[in-house]
């Protein structure tokens, strides 16, 4: 674990970041809704997979809790544009290259890949509600049950 500062309750600042679709993410444009942001480490890998699939699969039931939900990791907007239409998903994945967002959420850090230490992004996941406030997050996140944690979290404050 590391002895990161903590967002809950911190107001999310404004941003913008390309998405699929040929959309751009801008957060005020979510006001009144509350938002699911779960950041990941790359597209088409086996863990990324699972968990834009088990998000697809409910999202149906976050749409009914007023949350709109989006994948975030450091891969180009075209491989994003691939990924989500293999999965099928039914929501936008926001292209964060230069990882402004994933420093802004701080969920980048040092792993060990295959014997040797490199920077990727720690799979976290955070829910903004109406007023752009962090209401949980979730770090260091193990993927099996996790979507089902979220939403059932949002179901206590939807």
């Amino acid at each position: 674990m590391t002895d990161r500062p903590s967002l809950h309750n911190k107001t999310v600042p404004e941003f913008s970041a390309a998405m699929t679709s040929g959309k751009t993410f801008n957060l005020a444009d979510y006001r009144g809704r509350n938002l699911v942001l779960y950041f990941y480490p790359k597209d088409n890998t086996p863990g990324c997979t699972t968990e834009g699939m088990q998000f697809r699969d409910l999202h149906p039931e976050f749409q009914q809790h007023n949350t709109d939900v989006f994948g975030i990791s450091r891969d180009s907007v075209k491989s994003h544009e691939s990924f989500k239409g293999k999965l099928g998903m039914p929501f936008e994945l926001i292209s964060d290259p230069d990882e402004t967002l994933c420093n802004m959420f701080d969920v980048m850090k040092m792993k060990n890949m295959y014997g040797k230490q490199v920077r990727g992004v720690e799979r976290s996941t955070f829910v903004i509600d109406g007023t752009g406030k962090v209401v949980k997050e979730w770090r260091g996140v193990k993927v099996p049950a996790h979507v089902d944690d979220v939403l059932a979290f949002i179901k206590t404050i939807a």
